[in-house]
């Protein structure tokens, strides 16, 4: 092989090392902050709803809703009685979602496919009924929610 040959393949393989430690570099300064959760563990619909039910408690968590924050009035006023909203988060092979009741009204708040599943479309409402149709390897999940009783309630189908 010829002496400038050998010397390309050198350089090349060089650049190749010390990129790849670089790389590795990186990874090892960012840690666990890049895939880990904070429990160590994928949370259920149940636990979602729980983090979601005190989440939504405190004030932070209702301005980063982007919920209008209610201002004082300088004296008090008399107002028809508010309706409380009934949060759910509600799950199909698909994928969930989190919808909000505010008496037969629903409106789905936020939704996330499954893994190998992607949503085609959703119809977030607020109407008597809202829908996410989720689609992808596994076929097609069309998720209808509804508020009985102000709870919501979902009900699916699933297209092979």
């Amino acid at each position: 092989m010829p002496p400038r040959a050998l010397l390309a393949v050198a350089g090349w393989t060089a650049a190749a090392v010390a990129a790849t430690l670089t790389g590795l570099a990186a990874v090892q300064v960012i840690g666990d902050g890049i895939a880990a959760s904070t429990d160590g563990g994928v949370l259920t619909p149940e636990q979602v709803e729980r983090q979601l039910a005190s989440a939504t408690a405190s004030p932070s968590a209702e301005q980063s809703t982007g919920s209008p924050t209610p201002t004082p009035t300088a004296a008090p006023t008399t107002q028809a009685p508010s309706t409380t909203a009934v949060k759910k988060t509600l799950s199909t092979p698909g994928g969930t979602a989190i919808a909000e009741c505010n008496g037969s009204t629903v409106r789905l708040l936020s939704w996330a496919p499954a893994q190998g599943f992607g949503v085609k479309r959703a119809d977030r409402g607020p109407d008597e009924h809202a829908e996410v149709i989720f689609e992808g390897a596994g076929g097609k999940v069309e998720m209808r929610v509804r508020c009985t009783g102000g709870q919501p309630t979902a009900s699916w189908k699933q297209d092979d």
